[in-house]
């Protein structure tokens, strides 16, 4: 084992070599990757003939390591000099528009943009203002006929091309124009690729919703249908690794083409060229993913080996796999997929066989091996886990545990499902229909082990994050392996759990007693409820996601929300509406007199109508009043900017005895001039767009509130909230209470006024 870990130093050489100097002048990298080659060259060639042969081992390992770092920072270096000249990123310095020819290189994808969904997608720009050229670019459009092609399609498009930002080897960000000129049909592969993927989502059709959306996912890796909340259940409850196709995949279809030739009666020479060919249809029709493409390469090396007749070794071939994918893709080595499925398979190969060994001793064998690979998954990924969500998962072991039985099952008929679709669909749906039971058990334990308390515990995110993490695993060790440090850390938690009790004994919970309205924390939107009875609540807008709002509408006890507001089309108010909806009755939605319509597709099968100045709702003792914006105006459009669209916000004034308040959608200094003579004294102020710098002075003093809310997601890309804003806030003498440091907060009402209370 000490020699196969060995084997792995010089593709982690490779690895941060490439991750190091990408972002580096080209020529600091080629006189880097330089110095490097010579050093390993002076290492390699041997000093003497008379030297003693055990004497070099040390040399020729350095030599090794060196030989590949200079290898990987060379070829970051050409790529980086490909992308650093030439016309495209000549156009990228000035900003300027231009025409372009380009062919897709990787699947459109949708994501939330500021106002509306964009379509982002890679292409390599092949034509530019009649010169030829060959360079990587991104592509941001806000037209969805863009989530329409397929890779390997030709295109024709305009934009304004600017510079990438970060230290990827683009040439540059395109900002498209419009909707694409296509030029040409996808390849034959990419065409009989989606061809399959096509007929395994009408196979999977008459399942329930969910397994529909996750079996895709868990076969092919088309992850389209599953609903965002659904999505955020999986990662808290440590599953996400299961809708991205991976090694464990791969391996189930390899074993069973495998198996099938073995009843054909083929030999262990003559199967593997099967197994090839069903890696690389595996590949085309999952794309070459990051975690596919390493475990396509660990598959086609494993088959190398038992065509020769060599012992498949797992280190070396995952050791391979990152050499040779780092060297030919250096972009894999900034990856999080890729460092990810790379650290999940060295902790299978690593950690598991002796924590099977060990477990095998108290448990049964198949529940002491599950164990072991689950927990040897979670540890070797949770360093880079806590880096992206800034929380350590606590039910994620148990839950991969329980969710292994059917995970086979689901990959295994889902993928017969997939290859007998093209040729009879109704066989396929026979096929599929025990797949989604298997996928219905998986998505259950997803559901239960997101909901339960303490699921996932805060942690410090980033670089720190991982750092901690690990010293607090190595300080975890040091103590199992200590029965006096066992006794100490035992008594330590004992009294952290009698304070932490007590504190909970002592504290009122969440929600408070007596809450009026809680800002929810959704991030960088907004997301707010009033309280309008036991179980009911008036919702205005949903935020980003449906996830953060489900929780937060879930820990306050809302079951039925009679009115739905949505204050205007931006995604950061209405992209989070099937959060509202899940396991919730939704009875009226009321959205801006000027809308493009977006809401619509959120909102199907509910009464849905305009909230027309001065119109009043009154539910239960909750009065609202509409103040804008005017019903005479002009309809939104696609192409109006984010102003004309934050101006035509719907404006509320809430009022219960004993409470009032003003939420102000995200108008900006024009509109709120409009309102300044409109704006009553309240209690509390929703402040319009999350704080930013346009805000009109006179209308936030109008309001007289002696609490100001701000909802706004952590470190956010607009710098919202403006230091400018929050200055004007203070000489108002108001109290100034943000979501991204208070998390959820509400607002409680006393015998004289009113208090608030912050989830954190």
């Amino acid at each position: 084992m000490t020699h196969d870990i060995r084997l792995l130093i010089p593709a982690i050489a490779t690895w941060v070599a490439a991750a190091t100097t990408m972002g580096l002048p080209p020529k600091l990298t080629y006189a880097l990757a330089a110095t490097a080659a010579l050093a390993s060259l002076c290492l390699l060639i041997p000093r003497s003939r008379t030297a003693h042969p055990g004497g070099t081992g040390g040399r020729v390992v350095i030599g090794v390591v060196l030989a590949c770092a200079a290898a990987s920072a060379c070829g970051v270096a050409l790529r980086a000099t490909a992308v650093g000249g030439g016309p495209v990123r000549d156009l990228a310095r000035a900003g300027r528009p231009a025409a372009a020819e380009a062919v897709v290189t990787e699947d459109p994808r949708a994501t939330p943009g500021h106002g509306r969904r964009m379509v982002v997608l890679r292409a390599r720009i092949e034509a530019v203002r009649r010169a030829k050229v060959r360079v990587p670019v991104l592509l941001i459009a806000g037209d969805p006929r863009w989530l329409r092609l397929l890779p390997s399609q030709r295109v024709r498009l305009r934009g304004r091309f600017t510079t990438p930002e970060g230290a990827g080897l683009l040439a540059a960000v395109v900002i498209v124009r419009g909707p694409p000129t296509v030029l040409g049909t996808p390849s034959p592969v990419q065409r009989a690729a989606e061809h399959v993927r096509a007929r395994l989502r009408a196979a999977v059709d008459r399942l329930p919703p969910d397994r529909r959306g996750v079996l895709p996912g868990m076969v092919v890796g088309d992850t389209s249908r599953i609903d965002p909340a659904l999505a955020e259940h999986f990662r808290t409850a440590g599953l996400t690794h299961l809708l991205v196709v991976s090694g464990a995949n791969l391996a189930i279809v390899v074993g069973a083409v495998l198996g099938l030739c073995r009843l054909a009666g083929l030999g262990p020479r003559r199967a593997p060229p099967f197994a090839v060919l069903a890696v690389f249809g595996f590949v085309i029709v999952a794309r070459p993913e990051p975690s596919v493409l390493r475990a396509a390469v660990m598959g086609s090396i494993g088959l190398l080996a038992l065509v020769t007749g060599r012992e498949r070794q797992g280190l070396p071939a995952l050791a391979a796999a990152v050499l040779l994918l780092v060297l030919i893709d250096p972009e894999l080595s900034r990856s999080y997929g890729f460092a990810l499925s790379v650290l999940a398979t060295a902790g299978l190969l690593v950690l598991a066989p002796p924590w099977r060994e060990r477990l095998g001793r108290w448990l049964p064998g198949p529940i002491a091996g599950a164990l072991a690979v689950s927990a040897a998954a979670e540890v070797a990924v949770a360093p880079v886990l806590v880096t992206l969500s800034g929380e350590v998962g606590v039910v994620s072991v148990f839950a991969n545990l329980l969710a292994a039985p059917a995970v086979a099952p689901a990959t295994l008929l889902g993928a017969l499902g997939a290859v007998t679709a093209p040729v009879s669909l109704p066989a396929a749906r026979l096929i599929v229909w025990p797949a989604g039971l298997a996928a219905g058990w998986i998505i259950w334990v997803a559901r239960t082990a997101a909901k339960l308390p303490y699921a996932t515990i805060p942690w410090a995110g980033g670089g720190l994050g991982a750092v901690t993490l690990l010293a607090a695993g190595g300080a975890a060790v040091l103590i199992l392996r200590s029965g006096r440090l066992r006794l100490i850390a035992a008594a330590a938690m004992t009294g952290v759990l009698i304070a932490v009790v007590a504190m909970r004994a002592m504290s009122p919970g969440w929600p408070p007693p007596g809450w009026q309205m809680v800002a929810c924390d959704v991030g960088q939107g907004d997301a707010l409820a009033l309280s309008a009875g036991p179980g009911q609540a008036v919702v205005v807008d949903t935020g980003p996601d449906p996830a953060p709002v489900d929780r937060c509408l879930r820990r306050l006890g809302v079951r039925d929300v009679p009115l739905l507001v949505l204050t205007h089309p931006h995604a950061d108010h209405i992209n989070g509406t099937s959060g509202v909806r899940h396991g919730r009755t939704v009875r009226q939605v009321l959205t801006t007199p000027l809308t493009s319509g977006r809401e619509a597709r959120y909102t199907s099968g509910i009464p849905i109508g305009p909230a027309e100045p001065g119109r009043q709702w009154r539910i239960g003792e909750l009065t609202l009043s509409v103040l804008a914006p005017p019903g005479n105006g002009p309809t939104l459009s696609a192409q109006d900017d984010g102003t004309t669209v934050n101006n035509a916000s719907v404006v509320l004034l809430a009022r219960k005895p004993g409470f009032s308040a003003l939420l102000a959608g995200d108008i900006e200094a024009d509109a709120q001039r409009a309102l300044e003579s409109a704006v009553p004294r309240v209690q509390v102020l929703k402040i319009p767009h999350h704080g930013s710098r346009s805000q009109d002075p006179r209308f936030l003093a109008a309001a007289h509130a002696a609490v100001s809310l701000i909802s706004v997601g952590e470190h956010n890309d607009y710098g919202h909230p403006s230091p400018a804003t929050l200055n004007l806030l203070s000489r108002l003498h108001t109290r100034i209470y943000r979501t991204d440091r208070e998390g959820d907060i509400a607002i409680v009402r006393t015998a004289t006024a009113v208090t608030v209370v912050s989830r954190h």
